[in-house]
Formats: C-alpha cells, structure tokens, sequence
C-alpha cells in the first residue's frame, strides 16, 4: 500500500509572531477524510561549538514553554528565505560570541512532525575564535564550557533533555571520532 495523506482544504487558525496554525483536511490513502491541525514555522538552526580541547559552549536559558530553565547548543529561527548555514553562524556569533572556520553539515530533522512542519537544521562548529555576544533582544542566557564526553554521558543519563542538543552532541561525538581515526 502506497503511504500518503492528500491535503483536500486548509485554513487559517491562527497567525502569530513564531507559528502559524490551521486546521487542514486530508484524505488518506484508503479514501476517508480526516482533519489535521498543522503548526506551520518558518524552521531552525542549531550549532554545537566544540573547541581544539574538546570542549563544547552550551547555552542555559529559560524556556518558557516548558517552565524550565534548560541547557543547549545554540540555536534560533531561520529568518524567511535565509540558508541554514548562514542562520548557523548568526546564532553562533548572537548566543556564544564565536566565529568558526569550519562548519559541519550534521543533516537535519522534523522537531515533532506528528503535528508541525519544522526542521531544525544541525551544525558542528570547529575552528573558533571568541568575541563578544549579542543575544537578541529579550533574550537572557548564560553561555557554559562542557567537554563533549560529559555532554554524551549527560544526553545518555536523560540529564540533557533538549531534543536538537541530544542530537547534536551524539551526533558530533560520532563524526569527531570518525574524522580522528
């Protein structure tokens, strides 16, 4: 059976400054109709900074949603028509202050694909010089230096629970080690 859903109507829910909802109709692939509810966001970008010594500069801050303060890489919402690598190093430079001669392309992944279209695309950023950060405005954080091993252990031990920072780190610990071997 060829999997599939068609989109039959769509409408507007709800627009607002980072999401936009609406309420679509879709047939299945066995001919039913069903409604679909649909967060539409423009996508992300997130960049693990990862040093000459192992260490990785992590950003904690508070997220509102979750009513907790939460620690991860940096990362921010692609502008309309902005490429992800150049979000990659806005971000970086905004939350950290570093610049970097490299970035890896770690891929990309659906945050909650059951009922919103974002991607969040994944950067490994080497090579990095520091300077001074300017988060955006609003945003408060704190940036921390933690060594790639002991984020690994964190995301296994359920201690990082941010799902981008998760998949950044195990994904960096694995291309690091491929690349030194």
């Amino acid at each position: 059976m060829e999997l599939y859903e068609k989109t039959i109507s769509s409408e507007e829910k709800y627009r607002g400054v980072i999401v936009n909802v609406t309420l679509d109709r879709a047939e299945l692939c066995d001919g039913r109709t069903v409604l679909r509810e649909v967060v539409h966001h423009s996508g992300g970008v997130s960049v693990l900074p990862v040093d000459d010594e192992g260490n990785c500069y992590m950003v904690r801050q508070f997220r509102y949603p979750a009513g907790e303060t939460m620690l991860e890489i940096p990362a921010g919402k692609r502008e309309k028509g902005e490429e992800p690598l150049h979000c990659a190093k806005r971000e970086l430079s905004e939350e950290t202050g570093f610049d970097a001669d490299r970035f890896v392309d770690l891929g990309h992944f659906y945050a909650t694909p059951g009922y919103c279209n974002e991607v969040i695309y994944v950067y490994l950023a080497t090579g990095l010089h520091p300077g001074k950060s300017h988060p955006d405005d609003g945003e408060f954080l704190n940036v921390e230096k933690i060594s790639l091993d002991a984020l690994c252990e964190m995301a296994m031990r359920g201690e990082l629970i941010d799902a981008k920072s998760v998949i950044a780190v195990l994904k960096a610990k694995r291309f690091l080690e491929a690349e030194s071997n």
